[in-house]
């Protein structure tokens, strides 16, 4: 007797859109659905996100629904406690959806669920302990330890870009000083070249033609490019930013010891130019060099798709 695998639909709930996907037990991706996120109004984006399932389940027999979103998820995979970008506050978002899709949903922080997807469908999925972390315009992440999704105790835990690495350092969002994604991020990337080119450094200057003299065009991927085209200048900068990041990995591994440290986000798309500097630093700091096995920084391989197949994946445990 030949056994039908549940069709999940993860949804991957970002700032400027609202992408759905049908996903299959061996994490293809059998059909997408987008619509533009509606500003930051709660009721629009809950109707946003139903529109979209119920879009995808007039084709397929979708059986359970995984929602990938920022912020503080409750342990039950219920509440979103808090969303930075959304006016989501105490909000029983399974609850809600399950009453109008009439299937079962989970609830899922979108770093979580990325680095589910990797773990199961990715550059993970041959260890039991890995750590994604992503690097865009912030770092975050997520952990999976002994082939459980850790949440921490009250469901908001492996919020990694928090990590203070430099005492009264640069403001970050969450109000604190020194977090490491304010020196880890495509972010501070961007910072630190265009400090470099607005006070008028030679060494910036390749950056800044290829910017047009615009300061604001500054954006990673032009660094990245000029990077892979050899300016000195964007190379250092790269550099830089990869030592951050690895000396952040070694103090992480020193005590949750990963297999594999799965890298994403945009930034990694600059491949060797950063992680070639974060395995250097990683190997440097890391606690008990030469007398433990070092784990494995790779890049992540599902790239934008890894909260949407995990979400998805997730729903159906």
């Amino acid at each position: 007797m030949t056994t039908v695998k549940k069709l999940a639909c993860g949804v991957d709930v970002g700032g400027t859109k609202i992408l759905g996907g049908v996903v299959d037990h061996d994490g293809n991706i059998i059909e997408n659905h987008r619509v533009e996120s509606p500003a930051k109004s709660p009721e629009a984006i809950e109707a946003a996100i139903i529109e979209v399932v119920q879009e995808l389940k007039t084709r397929h027999p979708i059986e359970c629904v995984g929602i990938g979103a920022a912020g503080y998820i409750d342990k039950d995979r219920s509440t979103v406690m808090f969303a930075p970008n959304i006016a989501w506050r105490d909000v029983p978002l399974k609850e809600r959806l399950e009453k109008v899709l009439e299937l079962p949903v989970v609830i899922e922080n979108d770093a979580n669920a990325a680095a589910w997807g990797e773990f199961e469908y990715g550059a993970g999925a041959e260890v039991d302990n890995m750590m994604l972390v992503t690097v865009g315009t912030g770092v975050g992440g997520g952990l999976v330890l002994e082939g459980e999704l850790y949440r921490g105790a009250f469901g908001v835990g492996a919020e990694i870009g928090h990590m203070r690495v430099v005492p009264n350092g640069h403001l970050c969002g969450c109000g604190n000083r020194g977090c490491w994604e304010q020196y880890a991020s495509g972010s501070a990337l961007v910072r630190n070249v265009r400090s470099a080119a607005r006070g008028g450094s030679l060494l910036a200057r390749e950056v800044l033609d290829r910017a047009e003299g615009d300061l604001d065009k500054i954006k990673g991927p032009l660094i990245t490019e000029a990077a892979r085209d050899g300016d000195a200048f964007a190379i250092e900068a790269l550099t830089d930013l990869g030592i951050w990041l690895g000396e952040g990995i070694a103090s992480i591994a020193a005590v949750l010891d990963p297999a594999v440290v799965a890298i994403g986000g945009g930034v990694a798309d600059a491949d060797d130019l950063l992680l070639g500097p974060a395995r250097r630093a990683f190997e440097a700091q890391l606690t008990g060099r030469g007398h433990r096995p070092m784990l494995d920084i790779r890049k992540a391989t599902l790239g934008n798709d890894a909260g949407l197949i995990g979400a998805a994946d997730l729903a159906r445990k």
